[in-house]
């Protein structure tokens, strides 16, 4: 599948700010065997003092931008052409979570994919005993099929709510409440499965939607989504699922990065010189593409 991404975050400050630092992680990326960026660009109004652009750790693409004048609004815009093509899954040869542990300890490697780093609590996704013990009911035959359980069982369990969590909320939390929004439903999924000692990480990005039969789709009314990558063995090596959805990640799905959790991947982190609050507001169009044959 071929998308037009468009990202528009604006930032309204109460009082003018006289100074910030930020950093940016929008911009969509390449991976090998699963999608393409054809072209990118990112800007933002006002203009910053100074601009800088690199990988993190887990080679997700990093915006740096200062601000030494003032002002009272930050824009963020980001446009991007995707190419998508996910690899179908395959048989399930993963292991159960018993021959998972020995395929753990037989990985030597602390490059940034490998499962080791996505085996701890975390900020956002602490080791806690009631997310470990609801995830325990999923275990299965192997890697692969307690991950979909799991996937399956969040979404049947959990209510959809905008207003119930904010992106400081805790994986803990969330489920206490049994409602929140992609972000806390992938966190709670990432819990449940280190609990069992299952690699899991976040996903962040973006989820083409389709208007109901009939309506035309509204420009501005997608948002970016999260989910939860697995590694489910080194055979298998890493999948995606979507428990906000209960699936597994398709070619709908376009990534911009990943991490541990949220706080590695949050598409804006940084400091103002201000005072009083601010609002934000997002806007994401994933528009896919037809090209005419000749």
């Amino acid at each position: 599948m071929l998308y037009d991404i468009r990202l528009n975050l604006r930032y309204d400050y109460d009082a003018a700010a006289g100074g910030g630092r930020h950093q940016v992680r929008v911009l969509p990326s390449t991976i090998s065997g699963v999608q393409r960026v054809i072209a990118a660009s990112l800007s933002f109004v006002p203009a910053p003092s100074e601009r800088s652009d690199f990988s993190d750790f887990f080679g997700n693409n990093v915006t740096s931008i200062a601000f030494r004048d003032v002002h009272d609004a930050l824009e963020i815009r980001m446009s991007a052409r995707v190419a998508v093509s996910r690899p179908e899954p395959g048989l399930d040869v993963s292991p159960d979570i018993r021959r998972l542990r020995e395929d753990l300890d037989a990985v030597r490697s602390l490059s940034p994919d490998t499962p080791h780093h996505f085996l701890a609590a975390s900020d956002h996704a602490g080791i806690d005993a009631d997310i470990t013990g609801y995830a325990r009911s999923s275990a299965g035959n192997s890697a692969v099929s307690t991950a979909m359980d799991l996937c399956s069982r969040i979404y049947r369990d959990f209510t959809y709510d905008g207003e119930a969590t904010t992106v400081q909320t805790r994986a803990s939390d969330a489920f206490d409440l049994k409602r929140g929004v992609c972000q806390d439903f992938s966190h709670i999924m990432i819990a449940g499965l280190r609990g069992l000692g299952v690699p899991a990480g976040y996903v962040s990005g973006f989820l083409r939607t389709i208007p109901p039969r009939g309506k035309p789709r509204l420009e501005g009314a997608d948002a970016m989504h999260a989910w939860v990558k697995v590694w489910c063995g080194r055979d298998t090596g890493w999948q995606e699922f979507d428990p906000t959805n209960g699936m597994r990640a398709s070619n709908d799905h376009i990534t911009v990065g990943h991490g541990r959790d949220y706080s590695d991947v949050a598409p804006i982190v940084g400091i103002l010189k201000t005072t009083g609050g601010q609002v934000g507001e997002q806007a994401v169009d994933v528009i896919p593409v037809v090209l005419e044959k000749a």
